[in-house]
């Protein structure tokens, strides 16, 4: 990954005021704000809620590059599951305020597990060596 393409994003920004810019920057913005603080880790609530598909996929990549290239540990609190499949190393799943599944990915996305936390069909399929679920 072109390391300098996250970080342009997070700069493009750096001379405007907060109630200037889009909820995409806006995001953004917090993240580089997050990151000025240097702490080992990290907690995001529904950091991609009310963006649109473009800038919500945009920030979840800037995160996971983030934590990749600075080595921080990311907690992020998501109620859309492809988010999590996509861009977790694990999860923790819960319904109810219990612990349902926790695990890697691949432990913890399956039909089974889905179909109990969600009590809903799920197929999940392979995309890009990650799972995509499909719920019907």
């Amino acid at each position: 990954m072109d390391r300098s393409l996250s970080y342009m994003e997070l700069t493009d920004i750096q001379d405007s005021f907060l109630d200037e810019i889009s909820g995409g920057q806006r995001q953004r913005a917090y993240i580089a704000m997050i990151l000025a603080q240097d702490t080992p880790y990290i907690l995001l609530d529904e950091p991609a809620a009310n963006l649109d598909i473009h800038h919500a996929v945009n920030l979840m990549r800037i995160i996971r590059k983030l934590s990749s290239d600075l080595n921080k540990t990311v907690i992020i609190v998501l109620h859309e599951i492809h988010y999590a499949a996509f861009y977790s190393d694990y999860i923790l799943a819960m319904k109810n305020g219990k612990i349902a599944a926790y695990g890697t990915v691949d432990q913890v996305i399956t039909k089974e597990n889905l179909n109990r936390i969600y009590q809903a069909d799920f197929e999940i399929l392979e995309v890009h060596g990650k799972p995509m679920c499909i719920y019907y």
